[in-house]
């Protein structure tokens, strides 16, 4: 049996598809599972358990006629018995006519066989809508999914024996989901351990701000690979950062994790979730005080 499993989105939609990604693999243990994706998150799908290959072209730019064409070529000629749409878009129900109607489909394409039929799904948090999409499906098993293999050695960053995790970047075209630099350096202050600050090269700068402010500060960003960050939110005492990849990444692997909520997103739909995971929200995001993060930290751990 073929199955293609379709997750194009943000990092931390991804992680948030850990939980379905092993319920689709233990409910098809001897099937040839491709997952369908994009170039960033190619690398750590290729390291997970749950996919036999990793397809990385499946966001081509619809203007690019040929990509469409390689992609929906190479749909097509896999013959695929059953594709979980696990991004339900318009963009990603597209894909079932190259695919093919004689395979069965998971998700809000016209037509169908399995349609995720809730007219409140949009309502619903990330992780509850995914789960009730395969369960209509008829997937009933959802084990906890295995992160064993997301680990990295991380001795080369010098790390001090205690620390917690600051994730103070967020996408750079929404601003408004980015909790003020001044505010993390502020919360880093009153911690009694030094922080860690992760990110990617586009907050280096945020980073170095945190870090003049509160020198006690460790600044890794750049720096960081997906196995990275799993095994620093591992060994982290706990993590602060805005609603972000590394954030729902941390969160994942089980580090005690309190993200920050903006106008911006919803946490109804999007935070993280898990018994060590909490979140803050406040309208402006600016507006929040490092006391209120600092009292809920102490909640959290």
């Amino acid at each position: 049996m073929r199955v293609l499993v379709i997750k194009l989105a943000a990092l931390g939609d991804f992680a948030q598809a850990f939980g379905p990604f092993a319920a689709i693999r233990a409910h098809h243990p001897d099937a040839r599972i491709t997952l369908l994706t994009t170039r960033p998150y190619a690398p750590l799908a290729r390291m997970a358990p749950w996919f036999d290959e990793v397809w990385e072209d499946g966001r081509p730019d619809w203007t690019d006629i040929p990509a469409v064409l390689r992609l929906a070529r190479r749909l097509g000629a896999a013959r695929f018995d059953r594709v979980y749409d696990l991004q339900t878009s318009a963009r990603s129900s597209r894909y079932r006519w190259f695919v093919g109607r004689r395979a069965e489909w998971s998700g809000i394409a016209a037509g169908a066989s399995h349609p995720h039929a809730n007219p409140a799904r949009d309502s619903m948090h990330t992780v509850e809508r995914q789960r009730e999409q395969l369960e209509m499906a008829g997937i009933r098993h959802f084990p906890e999914p295995d992160l064993a293999w997301l680990d990295a050695d991380v001795t080369r960053f010098g790390l001090p024996e205690r620390f917690w995790l600051m994730v103070p970047g967020a996408s750079p075209g929404r601003p408004r989901k980015r909790w003020p630099e001044d505010r993390f350096a502020a919360l880093a202050a009153l911690q009694p351990l030094p922080a860690v600050v992760i990110g990617g090269p586009a907050e280096k700068a945020i980073a170095a701000a945190i870090t003049a402010a509160e020198p006690r500060a460790l600044d890794v960003t750049g720096r960081t690979g997906f196995a990275d960050i799993a095994a620093l939110a591992r060994r982290a005492a706990f993590c602060v950062g805005n609603d972000t990849g590394p954030t729902h990444l941390a969160a994942a692997c089980g580090c005690p994790t309190l993200a920050l909520f903006g106008e911006d997103s919803d946490p109804a739909l999007c935070a993280p979730r898990g018994k060590r995971a909490s979140f803050l929200r406040h309208v402006p995001l600016a507006g929040l005080e490092p006391g209120a993060v600092d009292a809920a930290i102490a909640r959290l751990t």
